[in-house]
């Protein structure tokens, strides 16, 4: 049994919608311009139940392995059900991941870019993808770094991959609207129009810069359950 009750979950959703429309407003956007992705790694798929009956139909899960576990019967009870990778993707988990999730929002190195379209072809599957720029340049961190951006897009593109956009994780110690905006010029000079960035912290200032996709969790959810201990 989940902690959030379904109530909670939807209330939570209908707050979220509600400052999301507030941010596009005041940035003089079209709200329907901004998508919303429920993060909802390491919760049950009661809650995922929750939401899709609150009215959301767009997931984001880190771990192929998790959501292997929790996301097929869902997706065959609601087709309308489209799930995105948001964490990183080893090379060896590329195909269990094309066969599942309908978005990969993590591209970040030309190993993987290769073995996402070399896969695609085996399976017959065009799976949108955005490519992870490390804004802050981490070396902690996944992504592709904004001086490298340029020519990986370049590549990927020629791979015939599906560049949706470009998704930042902000370092959590910076102000996000820097990284926001050194996105945003990354996306426009390439000409892409999909900008992931911003989570249950930041997304409203994401909204103001640009964001077409924003991704929350704990502000949906509440508290992620903690992992048993081995």
């Amino acid at each position: 049994m989940f902690e959030t009750t379904a109530a909670e979950i939807g209330a939570n959703l209908d707050g979220v919608r509600a400052k999301i429309a507030a941010a596009a407003k005041e940035a003089g956007r079209d709200v329907s311009s901004v998508g919303l992705v429920a993060v909802s790694k390491t919760h049950p798929a009661a809650a995922v139940e929750a939401a899709l009956a609150a009215g959301q139909t767009v997931f984001g899960e880190n771990r192929v392995q998790e959501a292997q576990g929790k996301f097929p019967a869902l997706k065959q009870a609601h087709p309308q059900l489209r799930l995105h990778l948001i964490g990183p993707l080893q090379t060896n988990k590329v195909k269990d991941a094309l066969q599942l999730f309908d978005v990969i929002e993590t591209v970040d190195r030309p190993k993987l870019a290769q073995a996402i379209a070399k896969e695609a072809a085996k399976l017959g599957v065009a799976p949108g993808c955005y490519i992870q720029v490390n804004t802050g340049e981490e070396p902690q961190k996944a992504g592709v770094g904004p001086k490298e951006a340029d020519g990986f897009i370049a590549d990927c593109r020629a791979l015939g991959l599906d560049i949706l956009g470009l998704m930042c994780i902000p370092p959590l110690d910076e102000e996000p609207s820097l990284h926001f905006a050194l996105l945003r010029e990354i996306a426009r000079r390439n000409e892409l129009a999909g900008l992931s960035m911003g989570m249950s912290g930041d997304y409203e200032i994401a909204v103001r810069f640009g964001a077409t996709l924003v991704r929350v969790g704990t502000g949906i959810f509440g508290a992620r359950p903690q992992p048993p201990q081995p």
